[in-house]
């Protein structure tokens, strides 16, 4: 049997990253015969971490430089482009000669707001359809929809999920939102996020604090903009940075050390950008106090947020690292994806909207969090029992209906 994923993978983001990575542990323990390739957007730097066979969600045959002018971008499309895209077609027809299953595994792929190409609704189309005239059947496992702002947009993710064999959403967010858009989601079902299955064999341990002081870990995230809300305003962004000074203050007032917390590569910048904002509204701190140490790998951050007490965090899986590493967290929330995971770890008054973000009420829910840390952490650790017994069902069916 030969078994490809799709998805926007070897990529900075580590969410990702995680995702494949539970989903390729639990198939190779269940099908261990099986051969795995992977079609995503960071094709090198996936077959040099796992191991794998990997091709190009969308592969580049020429480079050209900028057009200037209508009549010179019309003539690329016309002579350069279409001749191209014809030949992806042709490519992808014969890259899944001999495959007998295309699995779209988690993440929130189901979008436009990144745009219709890359690994966006378009190429998600193309593959599926592709899939089908070859006879191989077509999987989406776990995944996350919205926001899809354009009409070619709707209509290429309905299609593409109308060629499915098998259907799961990873929260009731998503399939609503299907929903509304007009899909009819019938017995498709919910499961949670593929993160929740990755093996326990492989976590870190939770550091004891050897530090004098309690360490939150703050995790930074740069404003998602049309993924967030359709109409982003940069002073949204500014207004989170502003409330995290403010809430770094206080912790650092109140005896507390903080860590930063990335959850991709390209955060980096903005943890540089919080800090000069830190020693500008803060003047002389002592910087000893904010651990800045952005992790380069999946493990790396794993590390991190096991050596820390509790965790505010906006990036979504960060998030869920952190529950499942069963720390009390709070989630600032920039997506339904957000809202909709700690309603379903019963978390729902430690989610804060980054939309309307304020200070007092962030340092009043981590004051609260703190008082009730002793009482939330049994019910973490049976909520994440639960989503892995969840996703074990789930590989179950997936392994039958192969």
């Amino acid at each position: 049997m030969k078994i490809a994923f799709f998805g926007h993978f070897g990529s900075p983001n580590f969410g990702n990253e995680i995702t494949l990575q539970a989903m390729l542990c639990h198939l190779r323990r269940l099908l261990p015969e099986a051969e795995v390739a992977c079609i995503c957007t960071g094709s090198e730097l996936l077959a040099a971490t796992q191991r794998i066979e990997t091709v190009p969600i969308s592969r580049t045959f020429l480079r050209s430089g900028k057009f200037r002018g209508r009549l010179a971008r019309l003539l690329r499309r016309v002579l350069i482009g279409v001749p191209s895209e014809l030949c992806r077609w042709f490519e992808t027809f014969k890259t899944l000669n001999g495959t007998d299953v295309l699995i779209i595994p988690g993440t929130g792929l189901l979008t436009d707001a990144y745009g219709l190409f890359g690994w966006g609704p378009y190429n998600l189309f193309k593959w599926s359809l592709i899939a089908r005239i070859r006879r191989c059947k077509v999987l989406f496992v776990s995944v996350g929809a919205g926001p899809i702002y354009s009409a070619l947009g709707r209509y290429l993710v309905k299609s593409a999920l109308s060629l499915a064999d098998f259907r799961s959403y990873r929260d009731n967010a998503s399939s609503e939102y299907l929903k509304e858009i007009g899909f009819p989601i019938n017995s498709d079902r919910i499961y949670p996020d593929l993160v929740f299955s990755f093996p326990k064999t492989m976590l870190p341990r939770n550091d004891c604090n050897a530090r004098k002081r309690p360490i939150v870990g703050l995790g930074l995230m740069p404003y998602a903009g049309k993924y967030s809300v359709a109409k982003p305003s940069d002073a949204t962004y500014q207004e989170y940075l502003e409330c995290l000074v403010t809430f770094v203050r206080w912790l650092l007032v109140h005896d507390y050390d903080i860590r930063l917390i990335i959850g991709e590569i390209g955060d980096r910048n903005m943890t540089q950008e919080f800090r000069a904002l830190l020693q500008a509204r803060l003047g002389g701190y002592d910087q000893e106090r904010v651990i800045d140490e952005p992790a380069l790998s999946v493990e790396q951050l794993l590390s991190q947020l096991a050596a820390t007490d509790m965790v505010v965090a906006t990036r979504f899986h960060n998030v869920l690292l952190a529950l499942l590493l069963n720390k009390p967290t709070i989630s600032i929330s920039f997506h339904h994806k957000c809202a909709s995971l700690m309603s379903g770890m019963g978390l729902s008054e430690y989610c804060h909207d980054i939309n309307h973000i304020e200070a007092g009420k962030l340092i009043e829910q981590f004051q609260s969090l703190e008082r009730n840390a002793e009482t939330l952490k049994p019910l973490i650790s049976q909520k994440v029992e639960q989503s892995r017994k969840a996703l074990d069902e789930q590989y179950s069916l997936i392994v039958k209906s192969v």
